[in-house]
């Protein structure tokens, strides 16, 4: 992990999800347990039921090679809500790799209340530089963690890398649709710490150069508009609460930055799905 982006990449990524007040935000609007995209069946759903919908479809595409004896590599796994539905669901076993020192005792401290301890590995580190042999796990799993990625084609060579043959690889990202001009995005974009996201077309170009075969996008994007709207709400409705757990500047911030995804979203702006693809 040589290069002084990729390095800057993980570095903020790190001071980003180990801030108390990104904490406090995720952990009490978004529900706790997962740091990705919803799939909604109506409009005001809760938020963790959505995103919980999310690990049952993802898991859905992978099925297959997923259960006891097999092994999944969740990369930049936040509060561990897909390595417990992976593990639960299919008793197979989970390295969850994530950057986030908070993030991971959080993500421990959830797998111990649900005896899940044994199944599921939390290891500190960077999905830039996987700490793992060529060809080690059967499915290699990531959720809105290419957003963060200083060199997003290295990040998707490195899961290639350790994907065995006839392995799955999934993946879901928060993505600017292909024909949207980045700049359109930055200001969206200041709450993550990001300049830009990554494409729908860049992913599943990357993909198909690294060899992977059956390259499919479950394009979802009609989810995000709820999504957004759904934290949007929550922020507005609880702003009071969230000021015992996050800074009073954190929370202006939020009620200004999170319509502006919402617009993105009603001028179609941003993409988000399923890749799945096979080894």
């Amino acid at each position: 992990m040589g290069d002084d982006t990729t390095v800057h990449a993980a570095n903020t990524a790190r001071a980003y999800y180990n801030s108390a007040d990104v904490d406090g935000f995720y952990s009490s609007v978004w529900g706790g347990e997962d740091i990705h995209t919803g799939i909604y069946e109506h409009p005001g759903e809760p938020v963790l039921r959505a995103t919980q919908r999310t690990d049952a479809q993802v898991a859905a595409r992978v099925a297959d090679l997923l259960g006891p004896g097999r092994t999944v590599l969740d990369l930049g796994s936040g509060y561990g809500g897909a390595a417990r539905h992976l593990a639960r669901t299919y008793g197979c076993r989970v390295v969850a790799l994530n950057i986030s020192d908070v993030q991971n005792r959080r993500h421990r401290e959830l797998n111990a209340r649900h005896g899940l301890g044994t199944l599921i590995d939390v290891v500190a580190g960077s999905f830039h530089d996987i700490p793992a042999p060529d060809g080690r796990f059967d499915v290699v799993w990531t959720q809105e963690a290419l957003v963060h990625s200083g060199d997003r084609a290295h990040m998707l060579a490195e899961a290639v890398r350790v994907l065995a043959p006839g392995g799955g690889l999934v993946l879901t990202d928060v993505m600017a649709a292909d024909d949207t001009h980045q700049d359109a995005l930055r200001p969206v974009c200041e709450r993550l710490h990001v300049t830009d996201l990554a494409t729908p077309g860049f992913v599943r170009e990357q993909l198909t150069g690294l060899g992977l075969g059956q390259v499919h996008f479950d394009d979802l994007s009609e989810n995000l508009l709820p999504h957004y709207t759904r934290l949007t709400e929550e922020v507005q409705r609880r702003g009071e609460e969230l000021t015992g757990t996050v800074g009073e500047e954190y929370v202006e911030r939020l009620r200004k930055n999170m319509p502006l995804w919402v617009h993105a979203c009603e001028n179609g702006l941003l993409s988000w799905g399923i890749f799945h693809a096979r080894r």
